[in-house]
């Protein structure tokens, strides 16, 4: 075989047409070799010896696509002082661009003894472990065009690869749960007829099923458990993964693009699926374990701020390049439109604190590509301060966990609400406009893959969580759920009549607020999950989407319908600018709209404008909102007014039904056009009112009146 020297960049194995050039960062290694693997499990070794700033790397020409490779690094094994080389462990490529096969999980994997933990474990790893693949880097993309929606026009869907494909009806078999499922046209015409405009994908990076779920015969079906940051999961690609999934996720963007759909990827760069130091050697724990992950002052042991027994190292200029150019990677050849960061307050920490300042973020703000996409924030940690929702710089948006924690907590009826709730419905001006930021830098939500589904929001005051095998313990135990009065699935038609309208209590008031709604999938048809609110190993019919279609009898009926409302609440959205402003409120008249009613005014049930002990009364669960359309204080794209109709929002989040008065001098008449306590809950010429009129409100409802411009 010949070898020759190659380049150090890129890092990876770069196939050019002749052959591939490979490159590997570790500045432990005493020598790393390079090995290629054949379908009989023979290897052959080739030591990489040429070096540059601890980069090895060799061209050999000839080794094509769908070439099966690792690494073994020589180096010193000294658990004490943080280095774990040992050259028995077939290591995966940190810039693998495919792997193939899986983890076989058994003590060969491990760099120790299961009953000596302090002895090192010479057993050949390679039988076991999966393997990187060399891909072929061309792509037909034909005409592809990045949507680039802007925000205030964004519905963003949260959704599993294959939880949202595997249980659909009108897929081949074959297709369903992979990449080529989500191109598909009966996922793309649901998706466009529902509105969404991103599809935000839970990791599509290359997992690990957990060890200890494997023994115990479940999987890490959320896939929070990333090994490779440039490699589609294997497991989602419809046939075969010695590269077929790179093409295979390719066509499903450039399919969702062609559809106008954005495809927005939810990413783990806080830490790998190597755990703790009693985790698995896969990866970069065998290539520089001191260069990856953030040890403590005993450097056998890591600092965990995820949960997940291992946090990177965000000061190392190698973890911040590898993370820059895996984000490079998918905005330039994968041609995703943004990345929804898991736990990123991990990734502020550059020193043990959360600085809004750190190397990371200021990366990502000088960066040509990836300053211009998508970049959504889970604002938290599980370490020290780690909660830092409206904290992230002004590029940045956020899961808004305060939206999420206020609207449940007025519609479950909990006291003291009403003026918190105002705010989460206006945009969040208190996170949001001190640092420069607008309304749309809050990510709106009510749901999430992490908790309750919205069916179970409604229907459990306690989690269901015995399948996970943890008796119970896991997943949060604080829901801000409330189910409406019998524990479960019942058959009270009052107990069921009042879940659906309180769902669509929840969907209204998600597209009805400022900032940028993110669904849940699968919401849209009240899925659930038996109170299951922690199921990342349930990859079975717990998590996947029952789709209507689907379904016989009453449920599929009452899923139809929740369906409609929803279709119908986003589409409100989307055809009024009222709802997605690009500015904060003034709560005045705005200047040069010849308008003298305030942009925003709010009113108490009797119709009179809300006054300061109206938002103390810590019983309020009622008010009136007035959105005025004439008020809109930012211009059109051209420079143009922006202008639209009126709104008056009622929202009766009490126990009993109320009557709201219409308020007096902010227009003669209106008609209503949505009203959650009503069976057609978006009439198609709803009654009209008069100006002081009194209008009844059932219990727990919201009603939405227009008045046209």
């Amino acid at each position: 075989m010949q070898v020759w020297p190659g380049q150090a960049y890129p890092l990876g194995a770069t196939y050019d047409g002749a052959g591939t050039n490979f490159a590997v960062f570790s500045e432990a290694a005493h020598r790393v070799e390079l090995c290629l693997l054949d379908d009989d499990g023979s290897e052959t070794a080739v030591e990489l010896r040429e070096t540059d700033a601890f980069v090895r790397h060799a061209y050999l020409p000839g080794v094509m696509p769908g070439q099966r490779y690792g690494f073994r690094v020589h180096g010193p094994y000294a658990p004490e002082r943080g280095l774990r080389c040992n050259s028995a462990k077939l290591l995966l490529d940190p810039y693998a661009r495919a792997i193939s096969g899986s983890v076989k999980w058994g003590e060969e994997v491990y760099g120790y003894h299961f009953g000596a933990p302090e002895e090192r474990n010479d057993l050949d790893s390679a039988p076991h472990m999966m393997t990187s693949v060399v891909v072929n880097p061309y792509f037909d993309w034909g005409d592809d065009r990045r949507p680039r929606t802007e925000y205030h026009h964004t519905v963003i869907y949260e959704a599993h690869v294959k939880g949202l494909t595997m249980r659909h009806p009108g897929l081949p078999e074959e297709l369903r749960g992979t990449y080529a499922a989500l191109a598909h046209p009966a996922i793309i015409e649901h998706l466009t007829e529902l509105g969404v405009t991103a599809l935000e994908l839970m990791p599509v990076h290359q997992f690990v099923n957990d060890h200890r779920l494997a023994d115990m015969g479940l999987s890490n079906y959320w896939g929070y458990n990333t090994i490779g940051f440039f490699a589609p999961h294997n497991a989602y690609a419809s046939w075969g993964d010695r590269g077929q999934q790179v093409l295979e996720f390719k066509s499903a963007v450039r399919a969702l693009h062609e559809a106008g759909i954005e495809v927005i990827l939810d990413v783990v760069y806080n830490h790998t699926a190597e755990g703790n130091h009693l985790g698995p050697t896969l990866s970069f724990k065998g290539l520089d374990n001191p260069s990856y992950y953030r040890l403590t002052d005993d450097p056998r042991y890591y600092m965990d701020t995820t949960g997940t027994g291992n946090s990177l190292l965000m000061r190392s200029p190698h973890v911040l390049q590898l993370i820059m150019d895996s984000l490079r990677y998918w905005v330039t050849e994968m041609h995703v439109d943004g990345f929804r960061f898991d736990l990123a307050a991990t990734l502020a920490r550059q020193f043990h604190e959360v600085d809004r300042l750190s190397s990371f973020f200021d990366l990502v703000q000088q960066d040509p590509v990836v300053s211009q996409v998508k970049l959504i924030a889970e604002p938290w940690d599980v370490g020290e301060g780690g909660y830092q929702v409206g904290n992230f710089p002004p590029l940045w948006t956020e899961w808004n966990g305060m939206y999420r924690d206020t609207v449940r907590d007025l519609w479950r009826g909990e006291p003291r609400t009403l003026a918190e709730f105002a705010s989460r419905l206006t945009g969040s001006s208190d996170l949001y406009q001190d640092d420069g930021r607008r309304p749309l830098a809050s990510i709106n939500f009510v749901t999430c893959h992490d908790g309750f589904t919205m069916r179970d929001l409604v229907s459990y005051n306690e989690k269901r969580n015995a399948a996970n095998g943890e008796d119970n313990r896991d997943g949060e135990s604080h829901n801000r759920s409330w189910n409406c009065g019998a524990e479960g699935e019942t058959d009270d038609p009052a107990v069921n009549a009042l879940r659906v309208r309180q769902m669509r209590n929840l969907i209204a008031t998600l597209m009805l607020s400022q900032g940028v709604p993110m669904l849940s999938h699968g919401d849209e048809f009240a899925r659930t999950q038996g109170g299951n609110n922690n199921a990342y190993c349930q990859d079975n019919e717990v998590s996947w989407v029952p789709w209507p279609a689907a379904e016989d009898g009453e449920g599929a009926e009452v899923h139809g319908d929740l369906l409609e409302f929803t279709r119908a609440m986003v589409w409100l959205r989307k055809d009024h600018p009222v709802f997605r402003r690009r500015r904060f409120f003034h709560g005045r008249p705005v200047e040069g709209t010849h308008d003298e009613l305030s942009d925003i005014a709010w009113f108490t049930p009797q119709g009179r404008e809300m006054v300061q002990r109206d938002w103390d009364s810590s019983q309020a669960g009622a008010l009136s909102v007035f959105l005025n359309g004439n008020a809109i204080s930012e211009p059109g794209a051209r420079g143009e007014r922006i202008s639209d109709d009126s709104f008056l929002l009622m929202v009766n989040a009490s126990a009993a039904e109320l009557d709201f008065v219409v308020p007096v001098n902010h227009g003669p008449q209106w008609q209503m056009v949505v009203d959650t306590g009503r069976e057609d809950a978006v009439p198609v010429d709803g009654p009209k009112v008069a100006a002081g009129e009194r209008v009844r409100l059932v219990d727990r409802s919201l009603v939405v009146f227009r008045r046209p411009a």
